[in-house]
């Protein structure tokens, strides 16, 4: 297998998917045709004031249930009784939407030929997503991680169209750091052997082991130091292969996501987090987040070592009308999100008290 994206020769699921026409890029190159897949839960109500989107992280899906549990459903924080809760596929994605992985207007995979992406890109997809399901205004953007970046600019572009965001373990502009370590991923899939500069679709065999050694690093990342000592320590698997217990861990990570993602789509949405930069051509970051007028609460998670609190900070403090800060307790680092279920959905109940 070379790619563990979905094609249209897959079954669907529940994805539905919606063409939103040709998207003019920051770029100036135009992507044709571009189609967002989406799931969705819950119904509108007559007023249409209850639509929360949910903007997904950097190997999140549609599918929010699947990978944040305990968060969508009748009770729960995002209330299916009470709300529509949206999370389209971002572009330049491998899980329905419009990315490396999908067919071009020559029937050929998009592969190498795949446009640069950034944030702002995305949004603007999210946009005409948005006008397409003939959806005025949300009454909250959430997202952690890349799903942040996205509710950031959804503040400062489109302030009339959502009424608070929440951002959890996000920032306002990559670090050093971030783009650090995120470049030595993405070279590590582009020196596998089998990555072709990208057009490996047809392919026997893809970038798998490039793509397993970026996943590796990067989950490192999204966990703590102290976690993986108390985990695994020194500990041998105590199989045949004479591998600790931590390597054996990180080889089923990078496997899990092998069969579930793609090494373009990887490297696009990595490429774009880099770029991420809500200053640009704003004055700066301070500038661009002053004129916020919406609600924000940022999230941060104590231990998180890719998006450390100060990050956070940043936004609470520089947006106008943002709350204090929020800290999450936990062990889990960045991935605290997707665990402490329980502090994140008290949270994601008070921004939407907040919301306008």
């Amino acid at each position: 297998m070379s790619t563990g994206a979905w094609l249209e020769t897959h079954d669907p699921g529940e994805r539905v998917f919606l063409s939103i026409g040709d998207l003019v890029l920051e770029s100036g190159e135009v992507l044709p045709d571009v189609v967002i897949a989406y799931q969705s839960w819950g119904k509108i109500n007559a007023t249409q004031d209850n639509v929360i989107l949910i903007n997904h992280a950097l190997t999140g899906f549609p599918d929010v249930p699947g990978w944040w549990p305990s968060m969508v459903g009748p009770g729960l924080p995002f209330d299916t009784d009470k709300y529509l809760v949206v999370c389209p596929n971002v572009i330049g994605g491998c899980q329905g939407s419009t990315g490396p992985s999908s067919l071009a207007p020559d029937g050929k995979r998009w592969g190498s030929r795949f446009p640069a992406i950034n944030i702002r890109d995305m949004v603007a997809a999210e946009v005409a997503f948005t006008n397409a399901m003939g959806i005025k205004k949300y009454k909250l953007a959430v997202g952690p991680s890349l799903g942040g970046m996205r509710a950031l600019e959804w503040a400062i572009q489109h302030p009339d169209r959502v009424g608070a965001i929440c951002t959890i373990g996000s920032s306002a502009v990559a670090t050093g750091d971030q783009i650090g370590t995120a470049s030595i991923q993405i070279r590590a899939i582009k020196t596998d052997p089998h990555f072709n500069n990208g057009d490996y679709y047809e392919q026997e065999k893809g970038p798998e082991e490039g793509m397993g050694i970026a996943r590796r690093i990067a989950h490192l990342t999204y966990r703590t130091e102290a976690e993986m000592d108390i985990r695994f320590g020194r500990q041998l698997q105590g199989d045949d292969t004479g591998r600790y217990a931590v390597e054996s861990y990180l080889d089923h990570q990078a496997e899990k996501l092998w069969k579930r993602f793609d090494a373009n789509t990887y490297i696009a949405l990595t490429e774009a987090m880099n770029s991420h930069d809500v200053g640009r051509d704003r004055g700066g970051v301070a500038a661009a987040l002053s004129t916020i007028k919406i609600p924000v609460i940022a999230v941060g998670i104590d231990t998180d070592r890719l998006f450390p609190v100060r990050l956070q900070a940043e936004i609470a403090e520089l947006a106008p009308v943002a709350e204090p800060m929020v800290t999450i307790t936990s062990p889990f680092g960045h991935d605290g999100f997707l665990v402490e279920v329980e502090s994140v959905g008290e949270v994601i109940r008070q921004a939407l008290k907040l919301s306008k």
